[in-house]
């Protein structure tokens, strides 16, 4: 076909849609900062199998993976657990970091992709109001097209135009920082909640998880706000109270990094541009997990790709891609992040009320275990609304709630209205209309 198509970074999303758009022909190269075989954190992910299939690839082997527990939350006072209760279906599977990227990474290869290492990406090359290569450290690089995996602080996405009306920056509130470890077992006990997800736990405004496995105690604390080893200490010591599986030699791990979670990237095209992955905000809010959406959307990029028989790829051509990711995920994803600012203007003894009064379910708990799957996330903010009026005695929290489904309805609303065709005028009308609802 001998169109040049360029990934920008290794993101999970850009290795899988370069694979299929390589493997229908095209030169695809991918070019990331590290070096070969050294991507990956030292720690496992959870992601929704049925994702691989989409994208075109096979189950890992089965001695790389297992299928994961169910999740049990907590509210600060860690009285009344919420358990998941996901059918097998739909059971996500556990796999280590770097497994995964070996197994995305040998598909995109068979399927004849080029990738370049140690070779960061620094800028897009902008000609008239065109993307038509990237910056690198190893020179200028030229192409038909550039895909930009490359996370949530792309150098890429961050150096473009103004006037392409793409979003460059994340607010704090906008990602997660995490610091996650495995540490020994200190005191080998049996656990009634095996993978505890604790919500402001000692009044922090964060979400963390101990989930206890046989050979290790997996720990990970998140903060809205900035934190350090200090902290990180201080919380292990005081959830060793409760839980005295949780030992104080870190095994594995030990790292810090950021997660987007926020709502998805308002205008994910321009001309000779596509964003995937981190780089368009694809995780769930609250949560951060995003493998499986970014799968999904390869498929829809790749298929816009190939379809483009011009081999234009202009942001007119590949608003396709965009009108399918929020068909598929995007409209569904939007309202959480509306959840997800309600969760930071609540005070823990809020959130310690809507676990106790029964506003937060065990349903919405199995619901959510399905965000970074494959299904539609469908959410009726009248219920959540009425359900609130039902049980709640604090008229503050109850405003929170009410104010909550307002905005996932207009959320959900704006996403409906998004323009079916490009026109440039309109979209960035929309995009406005969209980016307000966050605000």
């Amino acid at each position: 076909m001998g169109k040049k198509i360029i990934v920008a970074g290794l993101g999970h999303g850009g290795i899988a849609a370069a694979a299929l758009i390589a493997k229908a022909g095209f030169d695809v190269t991918v070019y990331e900062q590290k070096s070969e075989g050294t991507l990956g954190y030292d720690w496992t992910d959870i992601f929704a199998p049925g994702a691989l299939k989409i994208a075109g690839m096979d189950m890992p082997p089965a001695d790389k993976f297992e299928y994961k527990e169910d999740m049990t939350f907590f509210g600060p006072s860690m009285t009344k657990g919420l358990r998941q209760h996901v059918p097998e279906e739909k059971l996500e599977i556990k796999m280590e970091r770097r497994d995964i990227y070996e197994h995305f990474i040998n598909h995109a290869l068979e399927c004849g992709v080029k990738i370049v290492y140690d070779c960061k990406v620094e800028a897009p090359i902008i000609l008239g109001n065109r993307v038509v290569g990237i910056k690198t450290s190893q020179g200028d690089v030229y192409g038909d097209m550039v895909i930009d995996s490359c996370g949530m602080n792309s150098p890429v996405r961050r150096n473009l135009p103004e006037s392409f009306g793409i979003e460059k920056e994340v607010g704090r509130k906008e990602k997660i920082s995490i610091y996650r470890a495995f540490y020994n077992i200190a005191e080998d006990v049996e656990v009634e909640a095996k993978f505890k997800v604790l919500l402001f736990a000692g009044g922090k405004l964060g979400i963390s998880w101990i989930a206890s496995e046989s050979t290790h105690t997996d720990l990970l604390i998140g903060r809205f706000d900035d934190f350090d080893m200090e902290e990180v200490e201080g919380f292990s010591d005081f959830l060793r109270e409760t839980n005295p599986r949780l030992g104080k030699e870190v095994l594995r791990g030990g790292h810090f990094v950021e997660i987007p979670v926020r709502q998805p990237l308002s205008i994910l095209v321009a001309d000779g541009y596509a964003a995937i992955g981190d780089s368009a905000f694809m995780t769930v809010p609250l949560i951060g997990s995003g493998i499986a959406n970014s799968l999904k959307a390869a498929r829809i990029l790749a298929d816009t790709v190939i379809n483009d028989k011009n081999g234009q790829f202009t942001a007119e051509t590949l608003w396709k891609y965009q009108m399918g990711y929020y068909k598929e995920l995007g409209a569904g994803l939007a309202p959480l992040a509306c959840g997800k600012l309600l969760l930071l203007s609540l005070t823990p003894e809020e959130v310690d009320y809507v676990f106790e009064k029964g506003i937060m379910t065990e349903d919405m708990m199995t619901i959510g275990a399905d965000f970074t799957g494959l299904a539609n996330v469908n959410i009726d903010p009248r219920a959540l609304i009425n359900q609130a009026k039902q049980v709640c005695g604090d008229p503050e929290l109850l405003k929170k709630i009410v104010t909550c489904g307002v905005s996932m309805g207009k959320a959900m609303a704006a996403c409906a209205m998004m323009p079916k065709k490009w026109n440039e005028k309109r979209v960035r009308s929309w995009a406005k209309v969209y980016e307000f609802v966050f605000k």
